[in-house]
């Protein structure tokens, strides 16, 4: 196999090439991203994520951080205009659902439904495909364990702590089986010693899952933990 070039010539294509190759067809890939509000740009962005690694995002209130973010995920308010490609695996995402894009995202908030049982949560979120009941509550129930949540399945996610909400969230998330993890300051409503330990959860399972992580925050110390690529925008 040889790449073309100019003038006609060709090369030899090495295994360094074939690695960088198959290296752009996993993770999550962002090809020449622009976002306007009214005309005016708020971001323009390349990135390639790999699997298991993390690009921040850091900018202030207003500066279109949670924005990317609703790009990727599929769900952008038409009152902004983007352009770009978002790729995940490879697969161009244009046109795509954000039900089809399979992107996890946390936000500052768990987001937990009210009116079911801790385990009902995690149950909602796992993909339909798994149809029996024993299967789906094992599947939920082993999430609540790796979270140090075991016995918490029928809890109301009222009486949790804030910490506690944070894992569910974050365990719910999880078991829907997203090729991506979108960060939307999720730590930002914890206390000091809460927020370094969802941080090290939170980064250790992307890793350990091998999920491309995109986090937009405004604090250094989630850049900092999170290590990887850091983008900052005004």
């Amino acid at each position: 196999m040889a790449f073309p070039q100019s003038g006609g010539y060709a090369r030899r294509v090495t295994e360094r090439d074939m690695a960088e190759l198959q290296n752009q067809q996993t993770g999550l890939t962002l090809r020449s991203v622009s976002i306007r509000l009214r005309g005016r740009l708020l971001l323009d962005l390349d990135a390639h994520v790999t699997p298991g690694s993390v690009l921040t995002v850091m900018g202030p209130s207003g500066s279109g951080k949670s924005t990317l973010l609703a790009f990727i995920g599929g769900f952008l308010d038409p009152a902004f205009d983007a352009a770009g490609t978002v790729l995940i695996d490879g697969q161009d995402m244009d046109g795509k659902t954000a039900q089809e894009r399979h992107a996890g995202i946390l936000f500052q908030d768990p987001l937990l439904f009210p009116h079911m049982s801790v385990g009902q949560n995690l149950l909602f979120a796992i993909p339909s495909e798994i149809r029996t009941k024993s299967e789906r509550n094992l599947i939920a129930k082993s999430m609540l364990a790796d979270m140090d949540l075991d016995g918490c399945f029928d809890h109301d996610p009222a009486r949790l702590s804030g910490g506690q909400k944070a894992r569910v969230a974050l365990a719910r998330t999880l078991v829907s089986k997203p090729r991506a993890l979108l960060l939307d300051e999720p730590f930002s409503k914890l206390d000091s010693a809460l927020r370094q330990q969802m941080r090290e959860l939170v980064f250790g399972l992307a890793k350990a899952r091998a999920l491309p992580v995109v986090l937009v925050t405004h604090d250094p110390a989630d850049a900092e933990a999170a290590g990887g690529q850091l983008v900052t925008i005004d």
